[in-house]
């Protein structure tokens, strides 16, 4: 029997190399979004119809619909950290502790995360904060770092491939105002006008 696990999805390009790798490593992955981190409404769309494609409805898909806390009013005391800072740890706190909880009620009792794909993110702390969450909510977490073994270029392979739609910064509002949106960040097809 397959063990089932919950994998947090930061957007479609980089859950296509860890779905691909669980999968055949024989767990059953139901897919999570979060999603409230996402500015603004449309992006947060675009990204989340994304991972619906690449679900190709094969893939249970839960999305998040109850933050709590509210992420904005939790992160804005943030603000004015720079990317990658204490604002982004708080951020991916955020995002894991929504899991974790799907993943209670789901009875799913093992979680891991697409984040650590991103060559722009600290692994240790993203796997760091994982392994804590899941013990505070009895779950266990899955170790990986999804970059290793060109699991970013792959990612960014099967993301043309699939023809994902590809966002040009992290998702938030202040990713957008330092200027990401110049910056690729992850796999897939930009849209137009993005860098």
């Amino acid at each position: 029997m397959e063990q089932r696990l919950l994998l947090h999805a930061c957007c479609a390009p980089d859950a296509t190399v860890p779905l691909a790798d669980l999968s055949a490593e024989g767990y059953a992955v139901t897919l999570y979004w979060y999603g409230a981190n996402i500015h603004p409404a449309g992006e947060e769309e675009k990204r989340r119809e994304a991972l619906a494609s690449l679900s190709g409805g094969n893939v249970p898909v839960i999305v998040e619909d109850a933050f709590t806390p509210p992420w904005m009013e939790t992160v804005s005391p943030l603000a004015g950290e720079p990317e990658g800072g204490r604002r982004c740890a708080l951020c991916f706190r955020l995002q894991l502790e929504g899991a974790a909880r799907a993943a209670v009620r789901e009875g799913i009792s093992l979680l891991c995360t697409t984040l650590t794909i991103s060559p722009h993110k600290d692994a240790g702390l993203i796997n760091a904060i994982g392994e804590e969450t899941a013990r505070t909510f009895g779950l266990r977490w899955l170790f990986r770092i999804f970059r290793k073994q060109n699991g970013f270029v792959r990612s960014v392979a099967m993301s043309k491939e699939l023809g994902l739609y590809r966002q040009s910064y992290c998702g938030c509002i202040f990713s957008l105002r330092r200027g990401e949106a110049h910056e690729s960040v992850s796999g897939g097809e930009t849209s137009p006008g993005s860098a």
